[in-house]
C-alpha cells in the first residue's frame, strides 16, 4: 500500500502504502532478530538477477552518502554507522551499466553478509503484501462530477520525530496541531471530509471518486488524469497523525467478505455494491493523507528515493533500516510461484508493523494492480548488511 507510504508511505508510509485487510498471523513481538547466515541459505539465490536491484540500492547509498561517518542505519544503529557503508557504497557506484548476473551477484557476496531475520518470538515467518501507483479521474477545478478533494499538507499540521526526544522511541513520530502552547491530535478523517479544511487553499485537484481517493491514501502516491489529458503525479506529504484503520478487518468480522477470498478487488467490489454503509466504513478510518505534486521519476518513498517497481520494498522502520538490501522469499500472489529476489528497503506504510513484514512496491497500470491487490503471501527474508557491520539488533 500502498500508502504504502511516505509513499506511503508508504509508505514512511511512509504511510503508507499499506493494505486494507487483516490476513496476518496474530500480532508478533515488536522485536528484531538477526542471526548470522550465509548466501548457500538464501533459497533462489542463483536464480535471481540481482543487477536489476542495484540502481534501487545506488540510490539508497546517495541518501547515506550526505550523512556523517558517525551516523547510526536504522534504530539502535542496527544496520552499523554510515562510515561502515561508504566502501560498499562506492563499489555499487562503481558497477558498469551493463553488468551480468554473474557479475552482480559476485559484487553483493564480496561486499554483504546475510543475516536471517525473526521477530522476538523467534518466528522466521511472517505477512507480505503489495502496494502499487493507482491512475485517478480528476480536475483543477471543482465541479459536480469531479467533488473530492486531494489536498496538500496544511501549513498548521506539526509532524513530531520521537526519537529526537527519547532514543528508546526511535522510528515513531505524531502529529498534530499547536493549540495554546499544547500539540493537539489533528482533525480525523471524519472532519476532514465535512469540510474542516475547506477555504484553505489546500486542493490539488479534485477527483470524481470518493473510492478512488481512499485507495489513493491507501498507496500513498498516484497518477491524476486531467481532463485535458495530462497526468499530474502525487505523493505522500504527510498524514493527519491519526492510527490506521483496516477496514477489510471489518468486513471479515461482519461476514461481509470471507477471510480467503480478501483482496484489494474484494474491497473495491463490496464498496461499490453499498455505497452508503460503504462511506460510513471508510471513515472509521481516522488516518487521512496528505500530498504534495511530484516531477520527475516516482513515486518517492520514505527514504525520498524513486521507488523501483519489484525490487523497492516498505518496511517497518522502527525495526527495520531503510536503505538496507533484503532477500524476500515468498510466493506470487497470482500463481503461488516462488518469488526469491533481491530488494531494497526504501518505504514504510500505516499498517506495516513487525520484524518479518513486508510491502513489495509493484508499480504503475492495471497489472501492478492485479499483484498488489491479491498479494497476502506468507514469506520470510534476510538482511544483507556490510561485512564490518555486526549488528545489535534493538527492542522496541
Amino acid at each position: 500500500m500502498s500508502a504504502r507510504a511516505s509513499l506511503r508511505r508508504l509508505a514512511p508510509l511512509a504511510v503508507l502504502s499499506a493494505t486494507l485487510y487483516a490476513c496476518a498471523p496474530a500480532p508478533q513481538p515488536e522485536r528484531l532478530r538477526l542471526a548470522p547466515a550465509g548466501f548457500g541459505d538464501l533459497a533462489g539465490w542463483a536464480d535471481d538477477g540481482p543487477q536489476a536491484a542495484l540502481p534501487a540500492l545506488a540510490r539508497s547509498c546517495a541518501v547515506l552518502a550526505k550523512r556523517g561517518d558517525e551516523a547510526p542505519v536504522g534504530p539502535g544503529a542496527v544496520g552499523g554507522r554510515v562510515a561502515d557503508w561508504r566502501g560498499v557504497c562506492a563499489a555499487i557506484a562503481a558497477a558498469p551499466p551493463g553488468i551480468d548476473a554473474a557479475a552482480a551477484r559476485r559484487l553483493i557476496e564480496t561486499r554483504f553478509r546475510p543475516w536471517a531475520a525473526t521477530d522476538g518470538a523467534g518466528y522466521a515467518d511472517g505477512l507480505f503484501t503489495g502496494y502499487y501507483e493507482p491512475e485517478l479521474n480528476g480536475a483543477r477545478t471543482r465541479s459536480a462530477r469531479f467533488n473530492v478533494p486531494v489536498l496538500m499538507r496544511p501549513k498548521d499540521l506539526v509532524t513530531v520525530d520521537l526519537g529526537r526526544f527519547a532514543p528508546d522511541l526511535s522510528g515513531r513520530r505524531i502529529a498534530g496541531r499547536v493549540a495554546g502552547g499544547r500539540l493537539e491530535p489533528y482533525a480525523p478523517r471524519v472532519a476532514i471530509e465535512h469540510g474542516a479544511l475547506a477555504g484553505h487553499g489546500l486542493e490539488i485537484a479534485w477527483v470524481d471518486d470518493p473510492i478512488d481517493a481512499f485507495f489513493l491514501h491507501i498507496q500513498g502516491s498516484g497518477r491524476i488524469r486531467l481532463r485535458d489529458g495530462t497526468m499530474l503525479r502525487v505523493g505522500y506529504a504527510a498524514a493527519n497523525g491519526h492510527g490506521y484503520t483496516a477496514i477489510g478487518r471489518a468486513l471479515i468480522e461482519r461476514g461481509a467478505i470471507a477471510r480467503e477470498n480478501m483482496s484489494m478487488q474484494a474491497i473495491r467490489a463490496w464498496l461499490r455494491a453499498h455505497p452508503m454503509e460503504g462511506r460510513a466504513l471508510m471513515a472509521t478510518n481516522a488516518s487521512y493523507v496528505f500530498f504534495r505534486r511530484l516531477s520527475g521519476d516516482g513515486p518517492v518513498g520514505a527514504q525520498g528515493v524513486a521507488l523501483t517497481p519489484g525490487r523497492s520494498l516498505a518496511v517497518d522502520t522502527r525495526l527495520v533500516p531503510l536503505g538496507v538490501p533484503v532477500w524476500l522469499d515468498t510466493t506470487d500472489p497470482l500463481d503461488d510461484r516462488p518469488l526469491r529476489r533481491l530488494m531494497v528497503a526504501q518505504d514504510t506504510g500505516g499498517a506495516i508493523r513487525g520484524a518479518v513484514r513486508g510491502d513489495v512496491f509493484w508499480g504503475f497500470g492495471a497489472a501492478a494492480a492485479e499483484r498488489a491487490g491479491r498479494m497476502k503471501q506468507t514469506g520470510r527474508w534476510f538482511i544483507l548488511l556490510p561485512r564490518a557491520v555486526q549488528p545489535a539488533a534493538p527492542v522496541s
